[in-house]
């Protein structure tokens, strides 16, 4: 195989269709009669969709999958796992039950195949829930990920557009995924910078959203294909600005020396382009501007934090040995969207 890699020619959230394909295909939808069950749907980019079934209880729905961005086929299937169940604490919920859905080539060795579904199945239980089944096709290429079906109460419910000026941003993983891992697929990434990737994609983001459950959060997202300025944008709506510390920004300690060298994804510059005429960055090295439109794979939360609960918030998920970091403020709308400073 290309690069002597057998299993990953390149995966993860960079295989997500860019921001401008997807809006443009979602434009042209006829509209819906609207059900007032139906409290989050498709049209504000949320993480996942939440529907009322009682008066104190909501279900929480998501689907996510992606060939391989990894070589071990069992870590594969706990990176798309952990992938999947984050959409579920992104919106505040907690995952109930999961099911699987795979494509893999019939002529290929099934142990992969027991491999992936048995890392799935790992952070499915890590994540407290159950794996009911799911639904397989034979398919020119292995893919992996999980239908998730969580609960909330309607009243509590984190969308992605609820945040107001003078809320802090606070991320709750390193960024650099899509950089590391594509170094990696030519054999230019070191084996310990690409375990520190796998560290973080692996992690489960429940430990962060159970301290954010224990604050007065007004937003949250989970920051994944569509890259950290991406994902704030749709926060941002439309009707608010923000400004990143650049200095602030947690990411994988070879993302500079990699980024450089131009180990980057092609969605990562679809990214780019999404944003153009909305981020201004203010003499930042070209790594850094990089690693700001890197589609992450099993990236972190974002959430906007009121500002007396941001410092407490931020030193209780440091308490559990997460890497997450305050790095930037929601302020009232600008002429830019974003300003990196």
């Amino acid at each position: 195989m290309e690069n002597g890699k057998k299993f990953c020619t390149g995966g993860g959230c960079t295989a997500k269709l860019g921001p401008d394909i997807l809006k443009r295909v979602l434009s042209r939808l006829p509209g819906q009669k609207k059900d007032p069950s139906l409290l989050v749907g498709f049209d504000t980019s949320d993480d996942a969709a939440v529907y009322r079934i009682s008066e104190d209880t909501a279900i929480v729905q998501t689907l996510d999958f992606f060939p391989p961005m990894v070589e071990d086929p069992h870590v594969f299937g706990q990176v798309a796992a952990a992938n999947a169940l984050s959409d579920i604490w992104a919106m505040g919920g907690k995952p109930v039950t999961a099911l699987n859905i795979v494509c893999f080539p019939q002529e290929e060795d099934l142990n992969i195949l027991g491999e992936i579904l048995a890392g799935g199945l790992e952070k499915v239980q890590e994540a407290g829930a159950s794996l009911c089944g799911g639904h397989s096709i034979a398919d020119s290429g292995v893919k992996y990920g999980l239908s998730v079906t969580g609960l909330i109460n309607p009243e509590k419910v984190l969308k992605n557009t609820g945040a107001v000026p003078g809320d802090h941003l606070i991320l709750t993983k390193p960024l650099g995924t899509g950089i590391v891992c594509t170094a990696d697929r030519v054999n230019a990434a070191d084996p310990e910078s690409m375990k520190e990737v796998i560290r973080s994609m692996t992690t489960l983001n429940r430990y962060a959203a159970e301290v954010f459950s224990r604050y007065p959060l007004h937003a949250c997202t989970d920051v994944t294909g569509f890259g950290l300025l991406g994902h704030l944008d749709e926060m941002l709506g439309g009707r608010l600005s923000a400004e990143i510390r650049a200095d602030a920004i947690p990411y994988f300690e070879k993302v500079p020396a990699y980024a450089d060298d131009f180990y980057l994804t092609a969605n990562g510059q679809r990214n780019r382009n999404h944003m153009n005429g909305k981020v201004i960055f203010n003499g930042q090295k070209f790594w850094q501007e990089e690693l700001l439109f890197d589609p992450q794979t099993s990236g972190g939360l974002l959430a906007a934090v009121p500002e007396e609960a941001a410092g407490p918030c931020l030193s209780e998920i440091g308490m559990l040995g997460l890497p997450a970091a305050d790095i930037g403020i929601i302020t009232p709308k600008k002429e830019t969207a974003v300003c990196v400073i």
